[in-house]
């Protein structure tokens, strides 16, 4: 009956909607729509992460050819590195969602996703597919099928190494295993009782490309010319496609429009070859379903649309709409009224809103609704009413330029589901999200807290769903929305991601309890500390009267040290209440903000990582130039290190004089072009016995390293070592940087995650000392992962491990590895060339985990 409805189920979901007013559409836009109603034919794109998409031949698809277009992305690019902060992980699978929805709302496709995991950079399809679990995203594949019912299905990769990266393979590999599966009622036969029913394409095409040295084109395939000019939406599709594709923000693809004949090419894999058009052999009329009279019925509409008055063709809509609606149930028919229902909606003119007082509704607290019905042009529209909760508020919506609104405060039970999107709600699998629901798989994300308003339009009555947001005025930027979020009762969070403690010290760590409503009872704060394995190391319940709004209470908590050395360990915190067998929470809310973005709320386990750890540091002040965005200045605070930020007119030679240690960000040399300006700088700090580290950089599109970085010349390489339990060979075991001040062992590179290194030095001057080497399993051993050089007084250090995935991650070794690296250099470096390090190798190779 209604979308609020849902909140009392405790169903919720969020809506990730633009920072900006609603989306309204022109009268040349409201044209395309109605010439789309008499298309029916589909298309879905396959790849495996944001920005493998053709989004050229979306838009071309999706507003030339007038198909609805999907792209199913296999994962959401949680294991890239991340151009505009330093999100990772789950947080920058969130970011790239969004970013990937606001390319499709650019080139007119829809989005789709896996529970598939971007665990990072892998080199085969293989790995990837056991990582993820093959017949469980191979199930989701199937599922996004027989539920979009493509007619035709592209990838965007061939099944082998030519598509550069086992996700991507493994995604060419999944969709030609899909095509089969969803036509085959013996595969996966559970989901034949969820709604949807088998299906089989037409054809699976790859789409072929010429990138950097791999040209997979060829004259024989199938040509598809995608550069055509569209005067309905002032753009050719170059241009759109450059638009959608400068979404990707966070992976710096900011692309210039491109205007003209472009040709796409495509290799048959499965059916038969197209001649004509990738549709052949499919009827996209309403012969599919409906016979010519409906094809007529809407040409007649279009034909005599009157672009300066759209709602002339309303009463012609309505009466299709209500044909279609006595047609056969089935697929084309209830995607035909959807679109139908919008195009409708458009030509009235009607303006519905509901939004909320405030971007936060507590659970157990209230919150205000303000509902609007605009009448913009007069329409014949009657009877509008806004449903929420139980509740229903009646509108009068006759008569020009009506503008009504009616404000009203709601409880919301303290049993509301709190704002999560949804394949985070379950525990994470190894290299998959859990999602338990059907429905859910394959979704971009949550469905929205709504209002439904039902309104008779032309005599017929519709119900359009408009989401709840949180509308402002910025004195710069303007009226914004954002989305609306149910938060628990209060948040918990520790004061650090990560604590550090010397071995025999006492744990010590800050809590602080924010409530975001009055909580009183019998309520106690309880905080745990579990080793790697789950078990229980210590346990502390605090008690509390009551907590007031607004009003944070602090807890230090504290615990003896437990087990040897190098302990890492988990410190978990929860709010509850005894009486009622209640936790008010055990989570604070994670708020990621972007201007290109909706603003993401989620909801994040309320713990923290403490590492008892046997290290020592030299030096105390070091200078931190950012890069791309990184958490390793975070970390050197707690190593017990003075940071200081520092800018381009902080990095003149007698300034730089007091720092014991000066250090890159992450891709420093490609966000900063003024790198190159400090070069002389920089390097008479190092020969005057100053410590440089550079962390990686990229040589590719994104900010190509223009600038000298190094006393002495090497290359920066796209060679990385992705398997992070890879074993690690001592090339100069006697090296300062593996024994002072800390003694580095095979121990120190246990515990890593996602990987070992990236973008690895390569073509190194002679004056560099490899000091380690590894290689990922099949592959030549790589030993440019660290190089280290002497150079006057001081020493210079290129590396492409990942300290910026593993010291957040609170890896112990991480640690007494990097304090090594920027130590002042204890005694000189070995009389030792770089030419000559195979023979003075030794090997500390690790014991591999069986998983």
């Amino acid at each position: 009956m209604l979308k609020f409805l849902l909140v009392l189920t405790g169903i919720f979901y969020s809506l990730f909607v633009p920072a900006q007013s609603p989306k309204t559409y022109t009268s040349s836009e409201i044209l395309l729509q109605l010439k789309k109603l008499n298309v029916l034919g589909s298309v879905l794109y396959i790849a495996a992460h944001p920005d493998d998409e053709n989004t050229r031949l979306l838009a071309y698809l999706a507003s030339e050819k007038l198909y609805r277009a999907g792209y199913l992305s296999l994962t959401r690019g949680d294991g890239g590195q991340n151009l505009i902060g330093d999100e990772q992980g789950i947080d920058l699978g969130l970011i790239r969602t969004q970013e990937l929805l606001a390319a499709r709302r650019i080139d007119g496709a829809e989005q789709f996703f896996s529970r598939a995991y971007d665990f990072g950079f892998c080199k085969t399809s293989d790995e990837a597919l056991q990582t993820w679990g093959h017949d469980k995203i191979l199930s989701d594949v199937v599922w996004v099928i027989r539920k979009f019912k493509p007619d035709v299905i592209i990838t965007r990769f061939p099944p082998d190494s030519r598509a550069g990266h086992g996700h991507h393979a493994a995604s060419a590999i999944l969709a030609a295993e899909a095509f089969d599966a969803a036509a085959d009622d013996s595969r996966f036969p559970e989901q034949l009782i969820k709604g949807v029913s088998v299906w089989q394409a037409k054809r699976l095409l790859w789409n072929t490309f010429n990138f950097g040295n791999t040209n997979t084109q060829s004259e024989d395939q199938y040509k598809l010319d995608v550069g055509a000019y569209n005067p309905l939406l002032g753009k050719g599709y170059g241009e759109i496609a450059a638009l959608s594709r400068s979404q990707h923000k966070s992976q710096g693809f900011g692309v210039p429009a491109q205007r003209g004949s472009v040709i796409e090419y495509f290799s048959t894999i499965k059916g038969d070859m197209p001649v004509n058009d990738l549709m052949d052999g499919v009827d996209v009329s309403w012969n599919r379903i409906a016979g010519k009279s409906m094809s007529d019925s809407l040409k007649n509409i279009i034909d005599r649309f009157d672009l300066a008055a759209p709602s002339s063709s309303l009463k012609g809509l309505v009466t299709i709409y209500k044909a279609i609606g006595r047609l056969k149930d089935g697929y084309w028919k209830q995607q035909k009224m959807k679109e139908l229902q919008n195009v409708i909606e458009n030509c009235s003119g009607l303006f519905l809103e509901a939004t909320a007082g405030s971007q936060y509704a507590v659970q157990g607290d209230s919150i205000k609704l303000t509902t609007t019905v605009n009448n913009r042009m007069g329409q014949d529209i009657k009877n509008v009413t806004a449903h929420f909760y139980d509740s229903s508020i009646s509108f009068s919506a006759t008569g020009k330029n009506v503008n009504l609104s009616n404000a009203k405060t709601f409880y919301v039970p303290s049993s509301q589901k709190i704002t999560q999107p949804y394949w985070l709600e379950n525990p994470m699998a190894k290299g998959s999200f859990t999602v338990n629901d059907q429905q859910l798989i394959g979704k971009a994300e949550n469905d929205p807290l709504a209002v439904d308003f039902t309104v008779n339009i032309a005599g017929t009555d519709f119900t359009i769903t408009k989401p709840i947001r949180y509308k402002y005025t910025d004195p710069v930027k303007g009226e914004l929305y954002q989305p609306v979020n149910i938060i628990p009762a209060a948040d918990l969070r520790f004061e650090k991601d990560v604590y550090l403690f010397k071995e025999n010290s006492l744990l010590h760590a800050v809590l602080k309890v924010i409530p975001d409503r009055n909580i009183s009872g019998n309520i106690s704060v309880a905080t745990s500390i579990r080793d790697r394995a789950g078990a229980n190391i210590n346990s502390k319940v605090f008690p509390v009267k009551s907590l007031t709004k607004d009003q944070p209470a602090v807890f230090n908590v504290e615990a003896p040290k437990s087990g040897s050395q190098d302990v890492f360990s988990t410190l978990y915190s929860s709010l509850s209440d005894a009486d009622k067998n209640t936790v008010y929470s055990n989570s604070y809310k994670r708020i990621i903000s972007y201007d290109h973005i909706p603003m993401i709320v989620y909801q994040k386990e309320a713990t923290t990582k403490s590492i008892y750890l046997d290290f020592k540091i030299d030096g105390k002040l070091v200078g931190y130039v950012p890069g791309a965005g990184d958490k390793v200045p975070q970390a050197l605070q707690e190593m017990g290190y003075t940071v200081v930020i520092l800018t381009e007119h902080d990095l003149e030679a007698k300034n730089l004089k007091q720092f014991d240690a000066i250090i890159t960000g992450v891709r420093a040399y490609n966000t900063n072009e003024w790198m190159n300006n400090v070069y002389d700088d920089l390097m008479a700090y190092v020969q005057d016995g100053g410590v440089l580290l550079v962390q990686y950089n990229t040589s590719n599109q994104v900010g190509p390293v223009r600038a000298k970085i190094a006393p002495y010349p090497f290359s920066i390489s796209r060679n990385r070592v992705t398997d992070e339990e890879a074993p690690v060979t001592f090339l100069l075991p006697g090296h300062p940087v593996l024994n002072y001040p800390n003694k580095i062992t095979s121990k120190d590179f246990e515990g890593w995650v996602q990987e070992r290194s990236i973008y690895n030095a390569e073509k190194a001057d002679s004056n560099y000392q490899r000091i380690l080497s590894m290689k990922d399993p099949g592959e030549p051993d790589q030993d440019g992962s660290l190089i280290v050089a002497n150079y006057g007084k001081g020493r210079f250090v290129y590396t492409g491990l990942v300290f910026f995935r593993e010291l957040p991650a609170g890896v112990p070794g991480a640690y007494r590895l990097f304090a090594n690296l920027i130590a002042s250099p204890a005694k000189p470096m070995p009389a030792v060339s770089g030419r000559d390090v195979k023979a003075k190798a030794v090997s500390t190779r690790l014991t591999r985990k069986k998983d």
